[in-house]
């Protein structure tokens, strides 16, 4: 399922929204400068190697670029610089997609400042979750997919009778249907979630998408959302509750 849009429209501005949509964006314009090899290099310096988190990472390893030291401990400052780089073209567009669909909506409730603080959050918290479960992988991560999944776990709490209009395929041709956000979100994190716990029992969390910095990301959305949906829902409460001594 694709989505194109939600139905809620959003109260004003997402100025957070759209100046991480321009970072990520500009960080990527600046790794097609680099080059195929260049690339590599800012990978594996900026994107999270899980193996120099763990210490078990060797000396040297092969990659495209040729060989390549790794370090030998922690560089916490890629649980941050990770969140920024992007694997490709279709890695960024669906991202930050992802990103101005739900991003908006959320950055109303949470406030500019509070979005923030969220979001990035989010990508740490996803960042630590991949690190544990693929605590001897040196392929480097890197994506803001773990921040974003935060962000859409925020949305299914703040707005559970939101619709999402999707682009689903229906006898191998693609759809516009407009489905319910906790049947089209639900129906992600599960799919994610079957996925990482088969990458654990298949023994390939080496590499490809990162299921668990997914899963991360999305439980602190949704944690992150419930007190702020419960005083709403306290307040609303408290609203019926003078309208009706009015009466």
């Amino acid at each position: 399922m694709i989505p194109l849009r939600d139905t809620i429209p959003s109260m004003r501005f997402p100025v957070v929204t759209l100046g991480l949509i321009v970072v990520n964006a500009f960080v990527f314009l600046l790794e097609l400068v680099a080059g195929p090899r260049g690339l590599d290099t800012i990978f594996y310096q900026w994107g999270i190697v899980p193996c120099t988190y763990t210490t078990t990472c060797p000396a040297r390893i092969r990659t495209p670029a040729g060989f390549m030291a790794l370090a030998q401990h922690p560089n916490y400052l890629t649980l941050l610089s990770s969140m920024f780089l992007h694997g490709g073209w279709m890695h960024i567009i669906g991202n930050m997609w992802s990103l101005w669909i739900f991003g908006d909506n959320v950055e109303d409730r949470m406030g500019r400042t509070g979005f923030l603080c969220f979001y990035l959050l989010s990508g740490l918290a996803a960042g630590f979750l991949h690190i544990f479960f693929n605590a001897s992988s040196r392929v480097p991560t890197v994506g803001a997919s773990g921040a974003i999944a935060g962000v859409m776990g925020a949305y299914l709490l703040l707005f559970p009778h939101a619709k999402v209009m999707a682009l689903v395929p229906i006898f191998i041709i693609l759809q516009a249907i407009e489905i319910p956000a906790v049947i089209f979100l639900g129906f992600w994190f599960l799919t994610n979630l079957l996925s990482g716990i088969g990458s654990l029992a298949a023994h390939t969390g080496a590499g490809g998408v990162a299921w668990w910095a997914h899963i991360g990301g999305f439980l602190v959305g949704l944690l992150w959302a419930l007190p702020l949906r419960r005083r709403e829902g306290a307040r609303s409460q408290q609203y019926y509750d003078d309208d009706d001594r009015r009466w």
